[in-house]
């Protein structure tokens, strides 16, 4: 039977960081999906999951530095696979590598990840995941150690075992993120992903020669120093999710912490950036 979801429509002003805080505080309430518009955000809840009480006391919707209001939508039970199919096109990245749905005819292309990807982040069409994706098809990934931190779809774990990455954990605090991640790595017959649910408290004592987090700049620069420890010597750490007026903040805190910045892409004004240990 189809869920019943709940949409949430965000107005805010300024837009940033105002939208990066938001979608951070309400994933830890068990929303499942943000889509971006020009003055706010579109958050989508199961019904079931909804208590109003938590909303109000967001902490962002609260305070005097921004201004929010929104509106709230119950949406009828739809097929979400339906849905995305109808809208979800091949993504080819640096001609070398195309994310195409079941449904979709097979590509000539060197790495092909079919995903099917449902409600969770991570089809290739936003930056951010394009932008990660472009990063690990021009490194060398053989037979090293990874961790995909916030994985969504698991897509960069799964072009990371493609271009040869022996070990990798792929880790995510959206159930419904696990769950998919399990099943596009089983779609794209992969041996050497292990996926768990949680945050940044699952490294513990765990070392990782590269470590990918494409998540927002809020929970980035919170785990920075537990990505650091975590990081290999001569370790890489690819970031992204944040925009390019951050950089220099995400900079500043990698370097405290014994990172050095070795270069960055650029795609509508988000970043992903590459950091040496």
């Amino acid at each position: 039977m189809s869920q019943i979801y709940i949409e949430y429509h965000f107005t805010m002003a300024p837009l940033q960081p105002a939208s990066e805080i938001l979608v951070a505080q309400l994933g830890a309430l068990n929303f499942e999906s943000f889509t971006e518009t020009e003055t706010g955000i579109k958050a989508y809840i199961q019904k079931k999951e909804l208590d109003t009480a938590l909303i109000d006391k967001v902490q962002i919707l609260n305070s005097s530095e921004f201004e929010i209001s929104y509106k709230l939508t119950e949406i009828p039970p739809v097929n979400w696979n339906a849905e995305w199919e109808k809208n979800f096109s091949p993504i080819e990245v640096n001609g070398e590598c195309v994310l195409r749905a079941p449904f979709h005819p097979p590509f000539n292309v060197k790495y092909e990840i079919i995903i099917e990807p449902k409600m969770s982040f991570g089809t290739g069409h936003h930056e951010t995941t394009f932008m990660m994706l472009q990063f690990i098809l021009e490194n060398d990934f053989k037979e090293k150690s990874l961790m995909d931190m916030g994985c969504g779809t698991a897509v960069l774990a799964i072009l990371a075992e493609m271009k040869g990455a022996a070990k990798i954990d792929a880790v995510d605090i959206d159930e419904w993120c696990y769950e998919n991640s399990v099943e596009n790595i089983e779609r794209n017959h992969c041996k050497n992903i292990s996926v768990y649910q949680g945050d940044a408290s699952f490294f513990k004592e765990k070392k990782y020669e590269v470590i990918i987090a494409n998540i927002n700049r809020n929970i980035l620069l919170q785990d920075m120093g537990i990505y650091s420890k975590s990081l290999e010597e001569n370790g890489t750490l690819y970031l992204s999710g944040f925009y390019k007026e951050d950089l220099e903040l995400i900079t500043e805190t990698c370097n405290n912490l014994g990172l050095t910045f070795g270069e960055n892409k650029e795609r509508n004004n988000w970043i992903a950036a590459k950091f040496r240990k």
